[in-house]
């Protein structure tokens, strides 16, 4: 390999650029197979920063779409979503960790920095393969896998929130000790993930990038309607269901409110069955699965967004959000509090019960600095967030990477 200067006209409407002495390499990013939209958009968000910086770039991911770019190998592992039992569930997981441990040797030869992406924290035998191979390892923690075992239901005897746990973290800490480097998504998440251990090879570059010229202001806080609302995946560990609860709530308080619920998912069913059963099914606007190119449209009309997650990494619906001049309030998971400073970026909420949310969405609507707070989250993106940012980032991690910092 070789050190080079690239110069490159970044698409997302930056100048342009120079990044210096960047040692350009061979890439695979591999994820759990995924068939979600929400696993597409943010793959290739990080693809497109990973461009710039190799030769060429593979994928061993789920569903996702072929590119034109001839660098860019996409190999695809099928998968599917449907409810099964947990032993028959953790049967095809193995499966799964054997045929992207394949793909993996195949192309090898080929391959500088094995980067571990979306929901593979748990996947040991590729981690190891890699590192028998003696490529540079990388492990994002977005999240824990552990900590999601708890929240979401299992149908193993009941055993499910018990056992999986244990073994999960167990896992996440042999991989997270195998990687060379760990990337997090903010420096307040290496305490929360419980990452000090490995703080010395721990790179913040994992954030997604936001595409700062379609997700911008439209329209002033002041013409927005009194839209109130959640957008994302609807799964135990977002906690949307609590936000169902506690639209009857608001109500008493403030009947001129509007609701809208964003997304699609597990939980579609019982939502609807909450919202009918509370008396607010015909106060709110159930949307289905908004495609990333309307979110910017959506988040330009709605005035708060409700995020009462148990679990986060460093959400993008939170960058894009304050982006286009929304107001969040959200627990203080993951990365989160690294964006949303409580009354300065938005609003933090002290937990997620019907009652919390309830009483803090009145009290956000309330506040006599939503304005300062809109144009401070805005300037927090530009200035951290920005497809130039997030490239520098990154680069400057595998750097440090392929140096053997």
């Amino acid at each position: 390999m070789r050190y080079i200067k690239i110069y490159w006209v970044n698409r997302k409407g930056d100048d342009m650029n120079q990044l210096n002495e960047l040692e350009k390499c061979n890439i695979c990013v591999v994820t759990l197979p995924f068939v979600d939209p929400v696993g597409e958009t943010i793959l290739a968000n990080f693809i497109d920063i990973l461009e710039p910086l190799s030769n060429d770039l593979f994928a061993i991911t789920g569903k996702f779409p072929d590119r034109s770019n001839k660098k860019i190998h996409v190999i695809r592992i099928k998968s599917d979503e449907k409810k099964e039992l947990t032993l028959i569930r953790a049967i095809k997981y193995i499966f799964k960790q054997l045929k992207t441990t394949l793909n993996l040797i195949k192309i090898s030869k080929n391959v500088d920095i094995v980067i571990f992406y979306i929901g593979t924290r748990i996947d040991m035998l590729p981690v190891l393969t890699a590192k028998l191979l003696r490529k540079k390892t990388v492990m994002a923690a977005t999240g824990l896998s552990s900590k999601h075992a708890k929240i979401s239901s299992g149908r193993l005897f009941g055993m499910d929130k018990i056992i999986f746990p244990h073994i999960f973290r167990m896992l996440e800490n042999i991989n997270f000790h195998l990687a060379d480097q760990v990337a997090v998504e903010s420096e307040i998440a290496i305490d929360l993930l419980r990452l000090n251990k490995y703080r010395k090879k721990i790179s913040i570059n994992g954030a997604m990038y936001i595409d700062m010229d379609n997700f911008k202001i439209k329209k002033d806080l002041k013409d927005k309607r009194n839209l109130i609302g959640y957008i994302g995946r609807l799964s135990p560990e977002k906690g949307v269901t609590n936000f169902a609860k506690a639209i009857p709530l608001i109500l008493r308080e403030r009947e001129d409110l509007e609701f809208l619920i964003g997304g699609d998912g597990v939980l579609l069913d019982e939502i609807k069955n909450e919202l009918k059963n509370n008396g607010s099914y015909d106060k709110v606007k159930l949307t289905g699965w908004i495609p990333h190119d309307e979110l910017p449209n959506y988040l330009n009309e709605l005035k708060l967004i409700i995020l009462p997650s148990y679990s986060e990494g460093l959400p993008g619906i939170v960058q894009e959000g304050m982006a286009c001049g929304t107001v969040f309030l959200a627990t203080p998971i993951g990365g989160v509090p690294d964006l949303i400073k409580d009354g300065k970026t938005g609003f933090i909420l002290e937990n997620n019960s019907p009652e919390c949310i309830a009483e803090n969405v009145i009290g956000a609507l309330e506040h006599p600095n939503l304005d300062k707070i809109v144009k401070n989250a805005r300037k927090l993106i530009e200035d951290e967030y920005s497809y130039g940012s997030m490239v520098k980032k990154c680069r400057d991690s595998l750097n440090e990477l392929m140096k053997g910092k």
